[in-house]
C-alpha cells in the first residue's frame, strides 16, 4: 500500500482537479459518455438505499439519468437529463459506497 503523505498530496490533488476538468468538457459534449449507474445493480440492503437517494435526487432536479464516469483513480456519479450534468458524487476507487446527502 502507497504510504499518504503531505510532500506528494498537492500533486495528487491537482491531477485530480485536471481529471475533473476533462470530465466536465466531456460530459457537456456527451452526457451519456459514463457508463451506466453501477449502484442501480447493488445486491445489499444499503446499497439498495443508496441507489434509491441517487434516485430520489436526481428526479427531484428533473434529471432522471444516472451515470459513473471513470477516472485515473475515481468514479464520478452523475445524473443528466439532455441538456444538463450534475455531479452527485465522487469517490475513489478503493472506497465501497457514495457519499450521498
Amino acid at each position: 500500500m502507497v504510504e499518504q503523505d503531505a510532500v506528494s498530496a498537492a500533486a495528487r490533488f491537482k491531477k485530480l482537479q485536471d481529471e475533473l476538468v476533462k470530465a466536465r468538457n466531456l460530459l457537456s459534449f456527451a452526457p451519456t459518455s459514463g457508463r451506466p449507474a453501477r449502484l442501480l445493480d447493488a445486491k445489499t440492503g444499503w446499497g439498495q438505499y443508496q441507489a434509491q437517494q441517487a434516485l430520489q435526487l436526481a428526479r427531484a432536479l428533473g434529471m432522471p439519468e444516472l451515470r459513473e464516469l471513470v477516472l485515473a483513480r475515481h468514479v464520478v456519479l452523475y445524473a443528466h437529463s439532455e441538456r444538463d450534468v450534475l455531479l452527485l458524487s465522487l469517490r475513489h476507487e478503493r472506497q465501497l459506497g457514495y457519499g450521498l446527502p
